[in-house]
């Protein structure tokens, strides 16, 4: 199975930079199997059956993005560095990997100050990171945070344009409980209370997990056979109340749909031993790529992802790579918008003899 299988063409055009105000105004892609339908989000109760259980990811982004000064005294006076960083993830220890440019310019023990009240000393160098211990914990570093990070922008925005205070609100779902992450879960991006509200009085029932979505979800695969990629590691739980809710809604015969590959993900680590969702609690590196066995997933609603990436092998794996060429093809045609900010997908694949395409296995 080649990294070329999962290509495709993507006009820049298309590539996202704003999300659609009012959320659910985005666009909505429907393919059930072979039938795709163009839509918008807030209709996504037409394809949804009241019993049908939503599976929503409620991490919430932190300001991950800093800009600091390192200070130095040395024979030549006063010197000052302006050092960027991006936190990855907490360590155990209370300390933080994180990506420092320019590294080389902090030295181990030196502080970088990001704020009147914020700043960090470079504990260690490892794998060209940094880890990181700020002066503050709990709360005080929290509020810290918010007050001196920017939203971490994925790298196709971050280009185009800096992060602002709109994206403190943009780039977070309105679900947002349990900060961890430093990207979206972007799929969960287009719900606001007015399109929960609806679809809850319809019958559809929400379950919420967590999964800490890492900086590691924008990094390539580098290699040409995907079945050897290594996946990065990000942490999620999934309580015993969200485990029963999703066994009584299988078993009343109600669809159980992930809103996101990251809620889809985490419930598929979860039921690997058994078949079925169990509490669960740890780091996944749970690799979909076509051929993957499906426990949980009924359907899933999920946007436009970058081509040749691990997220390409999961929606190809879930509805077929030849049926998913065909979606995206659809997609580019009628000027769907991409990635993070863009719109979305309602992929229902049908009967698991359905996922497998005239290209093989997937």
């Amino acid at each position: 199975m080649d990294l070329s299988d999962f290509d495709f063409d993507l006009p820049e055009a298309l590539i996202a930079t704003r999300p659609a105000k009012p959320r659910r105004a985005a666009r909505l892609l429907v393919a059930e199997g072979d039938r795709i339908t163009d839509a918008q989000v807030a209709d996504l109760g037409r394809w949804l059956r009241p019993g049908d259980r939503l599976v929503l990811n409620d991490t919430r982004v932190i300001p991950a993005r800093l800009s600091g000064l390192r200070h130095r005294r040395g024979a030549q006076g006063a010197t000052a560095a302006r050092i960027e960083v991006t936190l990855l993830e907490p360590g155990a220890d209370g300390t933080w990997a994180a990506l420092i440019k320019p590294l080389k310019k902090v030295a181990v023990g030196e502080e970088i100050v990001f704020s009147p009240v914020l700043s960090a000393v470079l504990e260690a160098r490892e794998d060209g990171q940094g880890r990181l211990r700020f002066n503050l914990t709990g709360e005080d570093f929290d509020a810290a945070l918010a007050e001196a990070g920017a939203m971490p922008l994925p790298p196709y925005i971050a280009a185009r344009r800096a992060a602002d205070a709109q994206d403190k609100v943009d780039y977070q779902t309105v679900w947002a409980r349990v900060p961890g992450a430093v990207a979206a879960p972007t799929a969960s991006l287009h719900f606001d209370e007015v399109l929960l509200a609806d679809l809850a009085a319809m019958g559809v029932t929400f379950s919420h997990v967590t999964l800490h979505v890492g900086a590691g979800t924008f990094l390539p695969v580098k290699v040409e056979d995907v079945t050897t990629h290594r996946m990065h590691a990000e942490w999620g739980e999934v309580s015993a109340r969200a485990a029963q809710e999703i066994a009584a809604t299988r078993a009343a015969g109600g669809r159980i749909v992930p809103v996101g590959t990251t809620a889809l993900r985490l419930i598929e680590t979860a039921a690997r031993a058994t078949g079925e969702v169990v509490a669960w609690r740890g780091e996944t590196d749970i690799f979909i790529y076509p051929g993957f066995d499906f426990r949980v997933t009924d359907a899933l609603m999920t946007n436009f992802h970058l081509p040749k990436s691990t997220l390409m092998m999961l929606v190809s794996a879930l509805m077929g790579r030849t049926r998913i060429g065909r979606i995206y093809q659809h997609a580019v045609a009628e000027g769907y918008r991409f990635f993070s900010y863009g719109d979305a997908s309602l992929l229902i694949p049908g009967a698991k003899a359905d996922r497998r395409g005239a290209g093989g296995p997937g």
